[in-house]
């Protein structure tokens, strides 16, 4: 079947490379070295999806006709990232006014800041521009936490693919705690919200036996349950975790403390600074979502090299020290046994890359830091069913990167969240470096010629003849390809011949049932031979070679 008559029959049921508008829900990724899970060595497979459901991964799979095939040649496919902690895309509440009888002793719950009745997903949009920023760094779901006091609500977990819906995958994963104080009331101090903590928790326990009370029991008063009480009953019940964020290594004890008081189910999120703590996290089998940053080095940088003293020197060293051992303690979490998952609270999308390079780089493995960004937080969340690693009925939550993931060249080329497709634009990588022998850019005689050209699509191969030429100082000819009409061979004139570097690009019009298309060719050429993808509006890009056959004269 020739392919701009393929193009006719599915121009209807295609995607924008920009994932805002999904009209297919046919995908298949050809040729791709796929990473199902950590540690994987990965295999060259194809992988199948529908619907936002993996539909088959591996070789020889058959492409449904209807599909958009993203050519994964030379690019790597993994499992996108599980946020087991963040603020993504959540707005702060409006803060409740105080009476005139206000106690500040003794304040209303709202006041005091603890709303266990609030839902994350009342303050959170998936129009907001965090949500574009995670996304594009590998984050196809997060846990997202509301904010507010030292009880300020219920947890959710979302998706972070259609722009347009708030997917919500659950709607109370956890309930949200912190060891925060109110201004100017109680409680106002760590201690005070640990006591006020611990007067809710029983509190809630004592409403709900009443309850059951005043249900068998006659002659029984009748219970007069609080908001905060009712909110909290799944959590004294056990059936509903609490995820306790926790900077501080002091934190981290006191929420285990109040765990080990109290008999609730925990989540340690937000750990920055663990190191001391660790064996305590291992044996009261705590989960945990460190953060995905690692400390700064200003420092570091500081320090002077002359005219100190020789105790500046030692308390040098001990900062240094210091400072290395906190780039080790993930690294640490590994070699303890101790699985975890990352929170990106107060960390931004621009240094992950870095965060994690600079954690392996201390000792972290690869498949412990893939697991941290995928089965890890998948199995805290509960979620190990539908994502985490990629097998056939889980979610289609994908990346595709240019090189395997945690080298430091490597980049994002797609995010696939839902079935969503999002592109992301990839640097050239430079070919030439100082006293190398790097491979001579082309000129615009070198391209002139000739070209002999192939391009593949679901429907098969199809091809024809290129000719550049240059008239009056300006590159242009023309393409043979199938006519859609279906009668033999048809042509058109190239426009916008440009060439750079190594690169050669140009542009035809195609007019096929009524309707006119645009064809962007573009590729890499090296020699006589040139590789590269033949791209059409709203369809996406098939791969494309061309050999140049009869070289012009002037070459």
């Amino acid at each position: 079947m020739m392919i701009f008559g393929w193009v006719m029959q599915v121009s209807w049921a295609q995607s924008d490379p920009s994932g805002k508008r999904r009209v297919t829900s046919s995908f298949a990724i050809t040729n791709a070295t796929v990473i199902k899970s950590p540690g994987d060595i990965g295999s060259k497979a194809t992988v199948l999806f529908k619907d936002g459901i993996i539909t088959g991964i591996g070789a020889g799979l058959s492409i449904p006709k209807d599909a958009k095939v993203i050519s994964g040649d030379s690019l790597f496919v993994y499992p996108a990232f599980i946020d087991g902690g963040s603020n993504i895309g959540i707005s702060e509440p409006m803060d409740d006014e105080s009476t005139k009888d206000f106690n500040s002793s003794n304040p209303p719950d709202e006041l005091a800041g603890i709303t266990p009745w609030r839902m994350a997903t009342d303050f959170y949009s998936s129009a907001s521009n965090e949500v574009d920023e995670w996304r594009k760094v590998g984050f196809a779901m997060s846990q997202v936490i509301p904010e507010g006091g030292m009880l300020p609500g219920k947890t959710a977990l979302v998706s972070l693919g259609d722009p347009k819906n708030i997917a919500i995958i659950q709607a109370n994963v956890a309930m949200a705690a912190n060891f925060r104080g109110s201004r100017g009331m109680y409680p106002g101090t760590v201690a005070g919200v640990m006591a006020k903590f611990r007067d809710v928790y029983q509190n809630s326990i004592l409403a709900l036996e009443h309850e059951k009370l005043f249900a068998s029991v006659a002659g029984v008063k009748r219970p007069q349950t609080t908001p905060t009480q009712l909110a909290m009953a799944p959590v004294v019940q056990k059936q509903l975790p609490i995820l306790f964020t926790a900077n501080s290594e002091l934190e981290a004890r006191r929420a285990i403390s109040l765990q080990k008081e109290l008999g609730f189910k925990l989540i340690l999120t937000g750990l920055e600074n663990y190191e001391s703590v660790i064996d305590l996290i291992k044996s009261s089998g705590t989960s945990v979502m460190i953060k995905l940053q690692v400390p700064d080095d200003k420092a570091i940088k500081s320090q002077k090299e002359e005219g100190v003293t020789e105790a500046t020197k030692a308390q040098y060293a001990r900062v240094k020290e210091a400072y290395d051992q906190s780039l080790k303690q993930a690294a640490n979490l590994e070699k303890a046994g101790v699985s975890f998952g990352f929170s990106t609270l107060d960390t931004k999308a621009s240094n992950v890359h870095k965060a994690l390079s600079t954690m392996i780089a201390n000792g972290l493995s690869e498949k412990a830091a893939l697991a941290a960004l995928t089965t890890n937080p998948a199995s805290v969340l509960g979620i190990s069913r539908i994502a985490g690693t990629l097998e056939k009925g889980k979610l289609a939550n994908l990346i595709l990167t240019t090189e395997p993931l945690f080298k430091e060249s490597s980049q994002i080329k797609h995010v696939i969240v839902d079935g969503y497709v999002f592109d992301y634009e990839v640097k050239k990588k430079s070919n030439s470096a100082p006293n190398s022998s790097a491979t001579p850019e082309n000129s615009e005689n070198s391209v002139e010629g000739v070209w002999d050209y192939v391009s593949e699509t679901p429907a098969g191969s199809s091809g024809g003849e290129i000719t550049i030429k240059k008239e009056n100082g300006v590159l242009g000819g023309s393409i043979s390809y199938d006519d859609p009409a279906g009668s033999g061979k048809a042509s058109a004139p190239i426009k916008n011949v440009t060439v750079t570097g190594k690169n050669l690009k140009f542009e035809f019009d195609v007019s096929a049932g009524g309707m006119s298309f645009t064809v962007t060719v573009s590729g890499e050429v090296n020699g006589k031979s040139m590789e590269g993808t033949l791209s059409l509006p709203q369809m996406g890009s098939f791969p494309f070679n061309a050999t140049l056959s009869s070289p012009s004269q002037l070459n």
